[in-house]
């Protein structure tokens, strides 16, 4: 069982309707992007889509960053999920990229307790940008 998190901490999936590959895509359901997918395949149909979650093979693997902003900037409004390797240091960068909420396995969860993933939800106020302002 996987654990949902957001900037109020720790959850479970409320999502109930099955993800589909992006080869399969249908109107209302919830697209599984793998990291090495191209965003640019969703064009106009992202007002279809209610979910995307995005994988993320290893915490080193930066590239569901890049697709989260790419969505974002290509107007997606519905609910952006990485899933897998995401670690609690990478929380701020991941809301920042366009994120809604992450994803992970259950043994992340007792590495990481959601105390520290707390810490790093007021994202807004610890990037470059808010430091250089204050």
């Amino acid at each position: 069982m996987s654990i949902i998190v957001d900037d109020n901490g720790f959850h479970s999936d409320d999502w109930t309707l099955p993800l589909r590959a992006l080869e399969d895509a249908r109107s209302g359901y919830g697209i599984d992007l793998p990291s090495s997918a191209d965003p640019m395949e969703l064009a106009g149909r992202l007002p279809e889509i209610p979910l995307i979650r995005v994988d993320f093979p290893s915490f080193s693997d930066g590239r569901g960053f890049t697709i989260a902003r790419q969505l974002r900037l290509m107007g997606y409004k519905g609910r952006l999920r990485a899933r897998g390797h995401v670690i609690a240091d990478q929380y701020a960068m991941a809301r920042r990229a366009g994120f809604d909420e992450i994803e992970i396995p259950e043994d992340l969860a007792a590495r990481q307790p959601e105390d520290q993933w707390q810490f790093r939800a007021d994202w807004r106020a610890h990037d470059y940008q808010a430091r250089m302002r204050g």
